[in-house]
Order: C-alpha cells, then sequence, then structure tokens
C-alpha cells in the first residue's frame, strides 16, 4: 500500500510538473502581472486556504512564519504539489472551456533547534497567461469604440526563505524573505475604425518582499494568529515592438526597443487567524486578511487596483479510534473562501467564491501523506463585456516527512 501510494502520487505530479508552462489561464490575468496564484500546501486546499493559526507540526505551513517554530525535532519534511483545472468561460451567449495542468510548488523544512525551524519554498507568484479575441471596449470621453484581441503567458515566480522561533511554549514568531521574478509575454492588436495596431512586448520584473508573523496559544485548543505583508516595489522593464496596418500598407513604428516601465507595487497585507480544536478531533480555522491595493497608486487601462477583503473557513476531522486501522487515521475536510476582488473594472468587482473538500491520506509505516482536494468556485460575472469563470479544481499535494540523524535502536 504504502509503496504504490508513493509511486502513484510521484507519477501524477511529475506529470504535473511537465505541464508547469501551462499555468493559469484566465482572461483578468490581462491586468498587472498576471491573477495572483495560490499554491497552499499539504491539506490547505482543502480548508478553503485557511490555516494561518495551525503550527508546522505535522505539515509545512506556507501561511505564517511564525509555523516553523514547531517543527519537531529530527524531522526534515518536503511538500511537492500540482493542480489540474478544468474552467468554463461565459460572457453573454458566448461559452467556452478550457483545461490546465499546473505545478503548485516546491519546498522542504527542518528544525534548526528545539525551539526554531527554516524552510525553502518555490512557487508561482502570479500568472499572465490568457486569450482574448475582439472585445469591444469604449475609447475614453468619446462615443466611439474599439475593439482588442490580445494573447499573453509568463509570470511571476516566488522564491522564498522563512524562519520561525518559539519563545517558551505559547508565542511563536517567524519572517519570510522572498524573491519575485519573472517575465511577461504578450501581444495586443487594437482595432479603431480602420487601422490595426500591434503591439509586442516582454517585460522582465524582479524585487524583493517580506512577510512578518506571529502564533499565541491561549490554550491547547485555541490559538491566534497574526501575519503582515510588507509593501514592495516590484522593478520592471521592457522590450517592444510596433507596427500599424492602414489602407493595406504596413508601417513599422518600433522593433525590439528596451525601455523601462511603470514599477509594480505590491499592497501591505494585513491577516488574522484563529484555530480551534474540539473534543471530538474537529478542528476548525477561520482567517481574515486585508490588502491595501488603493495605497499602491497603480491603475490599469482596462480597470483600477481596489483594496481587497478575504475570508477563509475550514474543518478537519479524524476519527482516530483505532490508530492501527488505516481508515481512522484519514483526516477528512471541508472549507470555504471569499474575496471581493483587488481589481474593479467598469466600477464592478472581480470577487471570487470557492468550496472545497479533501483527504489526507497516511503514507503506512511512515509519517507522510498524500492529500487531494476538489473544490468549485466562481470568478467575475456576466455583465458589461465582463466573463465569469467556473472552475473545478483538483489539487493533489505529496508531503513526506523523514527522521534525520536518529540511531537505530534495532539492526
Amino acid at each position: 500500500m504504502k509503496n504504490k501510494i508513493i509511486y502513484l502520487s510521484c507519477f501524477i505530479l511529475l506529470s504535473l510538473t511537465s505541464f508547469s508552462q501551462s499555468i493559469s489561464s484566465s482572461p483578468y490575468s490581462l491586468y498587472g502581472v498576471g491573477s495572483l496564484y495560490e499554491s497552499d500546501f499539504d491539506i490547505l486546499p482543502s480548508i478553503g486556504s485557511s490555516g494561518m493559526a495551525l503550527p508546522s507540526t505535522t505539515f509545512i505551513n506556507n501561511l505564517n512564519p511564525a509555523s516553523l517554530a514547531y517543527l519537531p525535532l529530527n524531522h526534515f519534511m518536503f511538500d511537492i504539489g500540482g493542480k489540474a483545472i478544468a474552467t468554463t468561460y461565459q460572457s453573454g451567449s458566448r461559452t467556452e472551456n478550457r483545461n490546465n495542468f499546473q505545478f503548485s510548488h516546491m519546498a522542504f523544512a527542518f528544525p534548526v533547534t528545539k525551539n526554531s525551524g527554516f524552510s525553502v519554498a518555490l512557487r508561482p507568484y502570479s500568472s499572465a497567461a490568457f486569450k482574448i479575441s475582439n472585445l469591444k471596449l469604449p475609447i475614453t470621453n468619446s462615443q466611439e469604440y474599439y475593439y482588442l484581441t490580445a494573447v499573453g503567458s509568463g509570470g511571476l515566480n516566488n522564491f522564498d526563505f522563512s524562519y520561525g522561533y518559539r519563545f517558551g511554549k505559547k508565542f511563536s514568531a517567524g519572517v519570510s524573505g522572498s524573491v519575485l521574478f519573472g517575465n511577461t509575454v504578450d501581444e495586443r492588436n487594437f482595432l479603431i475604425t480602420n487601422t490595426l495596431t500591434t503591439i509586442s512586448k516582454k517585460t522582465n520584473y524582479n524585487g524583493l518582499r517580506a512577510t512578518l508573523g506571529a502564533q499565541y496559544k491561549i490554550d491547547s485548543t485555541f490559538t491566534v494568529a497574526s501575519t503582515v505583508k510588507l509593501p514592495a516595489q516590484i522593478k520592471a522593464s521592457k522590450v517592444q515592438s510596433v507596427e500599424t496596418i492602414a489602407d493595406e500598407v504596413t508601417t513599422t513604428v518600433e522593433t525590439d526597443v528596451a525601455s523601462d516601465v511603470d514599477d509594480y507595487y505590491m499592497p501591505l497585507e494585513i491577516g488574522v487567524g484563529i484555530s480551534k480544536r474540539f473534543k471530538n478531533n474537529l478542528n476548525m480555522t477561520f482567517d481574515y486578511e486585508k490588502s491595501l491595493w488603493n495605497n499602491t497608486s497603480q491603475s490599469e487601462l482596462y480597470g483600477d487596483f481596489v483594496n481587497q477583503d478575504r475570508f477563509a473557513l475550514g474543518f478537519t476531522y479524524s476519527s482516530k479510534k483505532n490508530v492501527r486501522k488505516y481508515w481512522d487515521r484519514i483526516q477528512y475536510a471541508m472549507g470555504a473562501n471569499f474575496d471581493n476582488g483587488y481589481l474593479e473594472v467598469d466600477g464592478k468587482r472581480i470577487s471570487n467564491a470557492a468550496i472545497s473538500i479533501g483527504l489526507s491520506l497516511p503514507i503506512e509505516n511512515t509519517f507522510s501523506t498524500l492529500n487531494i482536494s476538489y473544490s468549485y468556485g466562481q470568478k467575475g460575472r456576466i455583465s458589461d463585456n465582463l466573463i465569469k469563470e467556473n472552475y473545478h479544481k483538483i489539487s493533489l499535494n505529496l508531503s513526506l516527512d523523514g527522521i534525520w540523524f536518529v540511531k537505530r535502536k534495532f539492526e
């Protein structure tokens, strides 16, 4: 059983990783550096991506660096994940289906002392994969319209280092340093009356960001937590080519011209969370996060960045009646999340809501688990040229936990 689960999960994850360039496909990734990417570890996708107050006693908790202070001694943890997403896009009477396979993350963590732990993780931060055809848009301060056709790819990657330290038995604090890097490539065609303008560009980004976190155990069953993601400036530069076609005459305006562009600003994000365990092996998690996008003073040609509120709720349950029985050691999970969106297009928010369920399957004779989750969600709306996304997502995370530097007692 143990070997079968390991072989099956490794095969699926390697298959998903091979499709890592076919990352999230969404028309809303047209904005900024693309759609922000969810890449939560272990069982977190099953509980609505909540869990800021959970300690890293059995898994790597990427939501709060303070959780690393609870890593058990001599344990080395490794987590890798992938996703399969089926999305239906609706706009008026038009419907389109797309499927994507995505690499989610790769991370490892280990204790430094009995009161501290360290982790390293690589994951996508954003995805700018989109394809838009003949979108009718108004010309500013005019009664006229133009038509946009756009194709894009790329996004930003997040390589972070995290450290958590525990002060006594109840309080822990942590810090993460993230290196953000990557590029986006897109080609946009603007048709105004009988003139077609084509702009092809590649934009490179790089920058640093810090996250602070804390956890406090009120008692053995109740923990509160908070995180602060500091604002950051992501440097940007581009290489661009422009040409126009009018009356069947092609004119090259510029070719591979390098220049600086407006930097991308990441907002101050403040989060709070709780974790409550009940007597019947039921655990509840709840997170709230506020992202102050208004303070970045950013805007897009097609929309504006606005402050975002995010709510996440999750439950896990395991019977543990008989630890020798495999099915009694399985953990069941469910959750939901909602955010009102950080984009506003034509005065309308691009909100997102999702529900999820999942299982944490232990791998026999180890501390490792295979985590499977399914979620259904909706993003956007059908009105005034906006697009509604209905998506089904299956996440697969393999969490390996090995014991190092311990002498064998029996040969």
